[in-house]
C-alpha cells in the first residue's frame, strides 16, 4: 500500500468518524420524531428489521457470509441486551425526557461499564478514583431526578421513569458489550450485526404486538420521513461510517464521538423542536460528563480496563 493510498485513507476515516459524530447525535432527535405517531416498540421494530434487512442484503451483494445458524442463540441475546434492553429503553424514555437530555444520559455507559467490568472475576476492580468518577456523575443524575423524588404523587413521575429507563439501557448495552468481548468470534462483523439488528427488531415488533400498540400506529410525513432517517443514514450509514472509522483510526479518538453526540443532540432538540434545557439540566450535563471523565481518565495508563480499550458490538453505539 502506497503512503498515499494511506493518507487517503485516513482522510476518509476522519470523515467517516465526523460523520459518525453528526449521525448518531441526530439520532435522538429522529426518535422523538417519530414518536410523535409512533408506538415506542412498533417504532423501533419496525426500524431494526428494516435496517437488519438492508445490511444483510449489503453483505450479500459483497459475496460475504451470514452468520451460521449455530450463532443465532449469541446473536438474539446480544440483540435482546444492545437493542431490546439499550435501543428501546431509549425509546420508551424519549416519549418523557427531552431528547438532548437523553443523550446526555447514555453517556453514562461508563460508569455502569466500570461495574459490569468489576463483577466478572477476569475484570477491572473498582478503584478509588473511579468510584469518585461514578459519585460525580451519579449526583447529576440525582440532580435530574430530584425535582420528581420530592414531589408529590401529582410530580411528573413519567419523567423519572425516563431516567430510570435509560440507566436501563445503559446497563444493557454494558452487559452486551461485555459478553461480546468475551464470547467474540471471528466472523463477519456486518453480517453478524445484520443479524443482531433483525433479531432485536423482530423482538420489539412482538412486544408491540403484545402490548396491542398496532392500532396507535400511524404516519405523517414529518414521522415517516424520521423513521426512513433512523432506518438507513442512522442505523446502516452510521454503523458503516464507524466500522470503517475503528479500522483507520486509534480506538481512544473515535470514542470520543461519545461527548459530541449529546451536544449535537441538546442543540438540535432546543433549536428544532424547543426542548427544555434550563440550568438545572446544564448543572446535571456538567456533572455526568466531569463523571464520565474521570472514569475514562484513570483508565487510561496501565491497567487500564478492557471496557475502556475495546468496544464491544459496534451495534451498541448505533441509536
Amino acid at each position: 500500500m502506497t503512503p498515499l493510498s494511506t493518507g487517503r485513507q485516513r482522510k476518509l476515516a476522519y470523515f467517516a468518524w465526523v460523520a459518525v459524530c453528526v449521525i448518531w447525535g441526530t439520532t435522538y432527535l429522529g426518535i422523538r420524531v417519530s414518536l410523535e405517531t409512533m408506538p415506542p416498540a412498533l417504532m423501533g421494530g419496525i426500524r431494526w428489521t428494516l435496517a437488519g434487512a438492508l445490511l444483510a442484503l449489503y453483505v450479500k451483494s459483497r459475496g460475504q457470509q451470514l452468520p451460521p445458524p449455530e450463532r443465532w442463540r449469541g446473536i438474539a441475546l446480544l440483540a435482546f441486551l444492545l437493542l431490546g434492553l439499550g435501543n428501546g429503553g431509549v425509546v420508551y424514555a424519549e416519549q418523557y425526557v427531552p431528547s438532548g437530555l437523553a443523550a446526555v444520559l447514555v453517556a453514562t455507559s461508563p460508569f455502569w461499564m466500570a461495574a459490569v467490568e468489576a463483577a466478572f472475576p477476569d475484570g477491572e476492580r473498582l478503584r478509588l478514583n473511579v468510584m469518585v468518577g461514578l459519585l460525580i456523575g451519579f449526583s447529576g443524575i440525582l440532580l435530574l431526578a430530584w425535582p420528581e423524588l420530592t414531589l408529590g404523587s401529582g410530580g411528573n413521575r413519567n419523567f423519572l421513569f425516563g431516567i430510570i429507563a435509560l440507566q436501563i439501557a445503559s446497563l444493557g448495552w454494558c452487559l452486551g458489550s461485555a459478553y461480546s468481548r468475551r464470547h467474540g468470534r471471528t466472523d463477519n462483523i456486518l453480517g453478524t450485526t445484520a443479524y443482531q439488528m433483525l433479531a432485536g427488531g423482530l423482538m420489539m415488533v412482538v412486544l408491540g404486538s403484545l402490548r396491542g400498540e398496532w392500532p396507535q400506529l400511524w404516519f405523517t410525513p414529518r414521522s415517516a420521513a424520521a423513521l426512513a432517517y433512523l432506518t438507513t443514514i442512522g442505523a446502516v450509514g452510521g454503523f458503516v461510517a464507524y466500522t470503517y472509522a475503528l479500522r483507520h483510526l486509534s480506538v481512544s479518538f473515535v470514542s470520543l464521538y461519545a461527548y459530541i453526540n449529546p451536544v449535537i443532540a441538546v442543540t438540535l432538540g432546543v433549536l428544532l423542536i424547543g426542548e427544555p434545557f434550563d440550568s438545572r439540566m446544564a448543572t446535571a450535563a456538567l456533572l455526568v460528563f466531569a463523571g464520565v471523565a474521570v472514569v475514562r481518565w484513570t483508565g487510561s495508563g496501565k491497567g487500564q480496563p478492557s471496557a475502556f480499550k475495546v468496544p464491544g458490538s459496534a451495534i451498541r453505539s448505533a441509536r
